[in-house]
């Protein structure tokens, strides 16, 4: 009926999907895993490095709980990994639904059919980029910051690791020092693209419903124009608007099945996370290498909380608008 921009609406997260694909989480072309190489690379990357930190440091949670400091430094690090993995066992389990997302953005009913549509959802694009962008210099600091923390504080001496967690054998003499200290920052140079790439692509997703709800208004506001230049009736302009209106409600039902177990635990665990490290800002010197680094995860852990806050409320506006 229109004549469409053919707008590729993936072209704004092509670095996103890149990195999913990288850390094994965006299996090319199938909407599942298949037995294949890439199945196997994720599966070994997933056991090596996500599953195993993530046990050794619930199990150094037994050692230590009877110092509340200890206890407090151990828990709200084991909560982000435990976390991470929680999100990346459902983000495996469901991403046929994101593939079938991908496949509805390039329908004929999502595309803008003018430039001046196109121009209307350009400043949320740019803004999920910068956010992107920005988001991922919080996170990766904070996560670097904890990485040369022991080289920081020159408690490398000692053998201090990154990171509190049990292992089977004494990480404090050589060489298992040194590739228990490897090990630590491979696992946490693995699990911050796995984070920040699900969060910012759930992120990109509600944009998109935004972007589509502005697109549908459009339409909405220029009937008659869009009548004459389509040539048909204005019903017919309408029966459009309506199966756009349909299609968006079923890209967002889509979207939420695949989110509301993953917002639940995130909130849960963000919420946790922030207490655990304000108390441990409380017990040192906010000025100090361990205040900035207490201070650069509390940034981090609010702008994560704020990504999804703001992007969900950008849907409920323009949805109510």
């Amino acid at each position: 009926m229109f004549p469409v921009q053919h707008f590729d609406w993936q072209a704004t997260i092509k670095i996103n999907i890149y990195m999913l694909q990288l850390v094994g989480l965006w299996p090319k072309g199938a909407k599942r895993y298949k037995p294949d190489c890439y199945q196997f690379y994720a599966t070994t990357y997933t056991l090596l490095l996500m599953s195993s930190n993530s046990f050794f440091q619930i199990i150094n949670v037994f050692f230590v709980y009877q110092d509340l400091e200890a206890l407090a430094n151990t828990i709200f690090i084991t909560c982000t990994a435990v976390m991470v993995a929680v999100k990346m066992y459902f983000f495996i389990q469901k991403v046929g639904l994101l593939k079938e997302l991908m496949d509805i953005l390039g329908t004929d009913l999502f595309q803008p059919i003018s430039e001046k549509q196109v121009e209307l959802v350009k400043p949320d694009l740019k803004f999920w980029k910068i956010f992107y962008v920005g988001y991922w210099f919080v996170v990766g600091t904070t996560v670097l910051f904890w990485c040369l923390f022991p080289f920081l504080n020159n408690s490398v001496k000692d053998k201090q690791l990154p990171f509190m967690a049990w292992y089977p054998y004494n990480a404090k003499v050589s060489p298992w020092y040194e590739f228990t200290y490897f090990y630590q920052v491979a696992t946490f140079g693995y699990v911050t693209p796995v984070g920040t790439n699900m969060d910012t692509l759930m992120a990109a997703l509600m944009m998109y419903i935004g972007a589509q709800c502005d697109i549908l208004c459009d339409k909405l506001r220029n009937l008659k124009i869009l009548a004459t230049e389509s040539d048909t009736n204005v019903n017919g302009v309408i029966i459009h608007c309506v199966q756009h209106h349909r299609q968006i409600i079923h890209f967002a039902e889509i979207f939420n099945k695949f989110l509301n177990m993953i917002i639940l635990g995130q909130f849960c665990t963000s919420t946790t996370v922030i207490t655990l490290t304000m108390f441990q800002l409380s017990l040192v010197d906010p000025w100090s290498e361990e205040g900035f680094s207490h201070l650069f995860y509390v940034s981090a852990v609010t702008s994560q909380i704020f990504l999804y806050c703001w992007f969900g409320n950008q849907v409920e506006v323009k949805v109510s608008t």
